[in-house]
């Protein structure tokens, strides 16, 4: 579980093949400084540009993983080269102090920068997601853009803006984000809830001890 927000910006030093996947070598200085408590593990999950990727290799401060096909194919993970940044984040602690909103770091679908507007030092960005996800994503809600927690501004049937401040555009790789470029988009979980429960309506609901329909000394059994 993470929040959205980056910690660091990372640098791409190698793309290895390793078919069908590919194993990420990303360099993450901020990640190994002389505290113990931002110490980086084997084994460790760290967020890349959204995507909930497990550490598998550390060498000083160099951070490498395994990306397998699915995930290659169905975020932007598969257009990474060498000396391409990425948003960086460490999974949540429990205790820690939740800034942003609840991300799995399961990306939902890649979206694709449609339209920019910059008023420095903020910007506006425009961008474009595939259906059925719009359903998921109301204005002033909650977004995941490449593993950046925002607050959407406007939601059309097909796309939504945000509005960045200049910090987010200088801690990000948004701030480097040109029309065009494709990006990783999760949706709000509690909108996936909201939206599973709409769509089943009472239909499921399992009977209450009122209507059950068995007497009180019937042993229980699970539902089918």
């Amino acid at each position: 579980m993470f929040t959205g927000l980056v910690e660091s910006v990372g640098q791409l030093s190698a793309v290895v093949e390793q078919p069908p996947g590919r194993r990420l070598v990303i360099t993450a200085p901020s990640f190994r400084d002389d505290d113990p408590a931002r110490d980086v593990k084997l084994g460790d999950s760290i967020a890349i540009n959204g995507c909930c990727l497990t550490v598998v290799e550390i060498d000083g401060d160099k951070l490498s993983f395994e990306a397998g096909e699915e995930t290659l194919s169905r975020t932007n993970l598969g257009e990474l080269m060498a000396e391409s940044t990425v948003n960086l984040e460490r999974s949540l602690a429990v205790g820690d102090r939740m800034g942003g909103h609840y991300v799995t770091g399961h990306v939902d679908c890649v979206g694709q920068l449609i339209e920019r507007i910059d008023d420095p030092p903020w910007a506006n960005l425009k961008f474009s997601v595939p259906a059925p996800y719009p359903q998921q994503i109301v204005a002033k809600g909650s977004i995941t853009v490449d593993g950046i927690s925002l607050t959407v501004v406007d939601v059309g049937e097909d796309y939504f803006t945000v509005a960045l401040i200049p910090h987010t555009l200088d801690a990000t790789t948004l701030g480097r984000r040109r029309v065009g470029d494709r990006i990783n988009l999760e949706t709000d979980l509690l909108a996936k809830y909201v939206q599973r429960t709409l769509q089943f309506g009472n239909a499921s609901d399992p009977p209450s001890a009122g209507n059950a329909g068995s007497s009180p000394n019937t042993p229980w059994s699970p539902q089918s």
